[in-house]
């Protein structure tokens, strides 16, 4: 598929052989592999790090700040490294992670280490967004499934390996360890990054779209803010309070400050036009109801895992191994295939069904299930999760022209993680209203229970401490609560499978981005192996007798800025 070549560049074109793509891509893994390991270990040594800090009551600001950061920093890193290249904020990005790290290792209060976390994912959010973006630049998207699968297998393989890095840490050398270990590994990662990452840096005469980062930002913020309300005022939602009335206020105001700014800035953060792209619509609403849905539905799990088995943290994170050992399948094996057969479509569709089958299934929940059987659940869960994610990057990536590769991306990825947070306070919301109640009525015929509020203080080693039947009784007011919160998420999935179907099937572009915007060249044999392929294709076709085309041709569409690209009927 032919685009039109940007200008060409004063410095010499990058020659993409596949040494030169497989040093890139290793400097892409060590980087992510950086980002998504700090993530489990922390969750594993919170219970230590906020009872050191005394910092109980505000530990969820340790995720909030750092998925916040992570929002907010992503559309900045995607459309900077539009403009300038990927080189420098990529190595911007590791640089912050890793200087972020040592300063959480020696935090001596909350505030300080919220801070440090917020500069954390400053850092992991561009790690994330600009790894995918830099892929499209040098691997064809016809190819590109080989390699973004690995890339979604790396998370499964950081989910299993973090609780027990974790673990050990925090009994072993101690808490902060848990984030000076990334110390080694990010000076190893910035190092390969800088030998390996060859990447061509340009100058832009484009106005920085100052009114849209400032707007998106306090927009971002407010939303955050207001899905967090439950664990920020004792009253919880209490709309007679000025504070949640004009935060409300703030963030519809933002929202609209930042529609109107993207409307007249002369080179967007998010162009608004990219929503007129049905490939990039359709592909970020359906990253919006997948980060609503299914981080709600890891959210309560693990919790859940602890209460009714007894499982410490670290052991309650290898009870989740099937559902990670189902996304590293599936987002390998279909990203292989992708790159087979140049057919995508069919992976979304199928992924969201499974993922609504394993919710429904979720909603069996019981005290007396067995881990034999959970486990089966959450494979489902996880089996459906990697035929998606990856697939529906890749999509818009395809879609959209080359020199905005990284701002698509970014813009996509920004939608599921707000999603993904206004969908886990308001599922958290939900299951611990239910959880309350059913807690309430076990202890009801406590003598003392309502007084000393021994429901509220439950932890993993007492709820395995109590005699039978307050002992049941606790385990299945946990699953009574968690099983029906997950009927309020099934029809988010569903939503996101009837977008799936009226996914339109571009074909996959057979020129990577790099080389479609005039700043590489592709190896040479690589073309000619290509060519060579495609005539003896051509040729045996032309012997078998059938000289129709393989692919039915509906329409064409042009990517702005580029040439006309086929929609074939997959």
């Amino acid at each position: 598929m032919a685009h039109a070549p940007a200008p060409a560049p004063d410095k010499p074109l990058v020659v993409l052989t596949q040494r030169t793509i497989w040093l890139i891509f290793g400097a892409l893994m060590a980087s992510m592999f950086l980002s998504s390991l700090d993530q489990t270990i922390v969750s594993t040594a919170m219970p230590t790090i906020v009872g050191e800090l005394d910092g109980v009551a505000h530990q969820g600001w340790v995720v909030t700040a750092y998925i916040l950061a992570v929002a907010i920093g992503m559309p900045l890193y995607g459309k900077f490294g539009d403009l300038y290249g990927r080189r420098w904020p990529f190595l911007v990005a590791i640089g912050l992670f890793t200087l972020a790290s040592a300063g959480a290792g020696m935090a001596d209060s909350m505030l300080t280490l919220v801070l440090w976390r917020a500069v954390q994912g400053l850092g992991g959010g561009g790690l994330m967004i600009l790894s995918q973006s830099i892929i499209a630049d040098i691997v064809p998207a016809s190819e590109r499934g080989k390699y973004m699968g690995p890339l979604g297998a790396l998370f499964g393989i950081s989910a299993v390996l973090g609780p027990l890095l974790g673990g050990w840490l925090t009994e072993g050398p101690g808490w902060r360890w848990a984030f000076w270990i990334n110390i080694p590994v990010g000076f190893a990662a910035f190092a390969i990054a800088w030998f390996a990452l060859r990447l061509p840096s340009h100058r832009s005469s484009r106005p920085v779209d100052w009114a849209g980062i400032v707007s998106m930002a306090v927009a971002t913020t407010g939303i955050v803010l207001i899905t967090s309300w439950e664990s920020l005022a004792q009253g919880g939602y209490d709309w007679t309070d000025g504070r949640l009335l004009g935060l409300v206020a703030l963030t519809v105001g933002a929202v609209g400050a930042f529609v109107l700014a993207e409307n007249r800035a002369a080179e967007p953060l998010i162009p608004l036009r990219l929503f007129k792209n049905r490939t990039f619509t359709i592909t970020t609403l359906i990253g919006l109801v997948l980060g609503m849905g299914l981080f709600s539905a890891m959210a309560m799990l693990p919790t859940f895992l602890q209460m009714s088995t007894g499982a410490g943290v670290t052991e309650s994170g290898w009870l989740m191994l099937p559902m990670m050992v189902g996304v590293m399948l599936t987002s390998i094996v279909s990203g292989f295939a992708v790159a087979k057969s140049g057919r995508y479509k069919a992976y979304p569709v199928a992924g969201l069904a499974v993922v609504a089958a394993g919710m429904v299934w979720l909603t069996t929940l019981s005290g007396d299930t067995s881990m034999w059987v959970f486990g089966a659940m959450i494979f489902t869960l996880g089996a459906g999760m990697g035929l998606v994610m990856q697939v529906v990057v890749l999509a818009v990536q395809n879609a959209v022209d080359p020199s905005e590769l990284g701002t698509a991306t970014s813009a996509n990825n920004f939608f599921r993680e707000v999603g993904a947070s206004v969908g886990v306070a308001l599922f958290t919301t939900i299951f611990t209203s239910r959880l309350t109640d059913n807690l309430g009525q076990v202890f009801a015929g406590v003598p003392g229970a309502a007084e000393t509020g021994a429901e509220a203080s439950l932890t993993p080693a007492m709820v395995a401490e109590l005699p039978e039947p307050l002992h049941s009784g606790v385990i299945d007011a946990y699953a009574d609560a968690l099983a029906p919160s997950f009927w309020y998420l099934v029809p988010l999935v569903l939503v996101g499978f009837v977008l799936a179907l009226f996914l339109p099937v571009i074909k996959l572009s057979d020129v990577a981005g790099m080389v479609a915007r005039g700043e590489a060249i592709e190896d040479p044999a690589r073309v000619a192996a290509r060519e060579q392929a495609a005539a003896d294709a051509a040729a045996e076709q032309e012997e078998a007798g059938d000289g129709a085309p393989s692919e039915t041709v509906d329409a064409a569409v042009g990517r702005e800025g580029g040439a006309p690209t086929d929609i074939v009927d997959r």
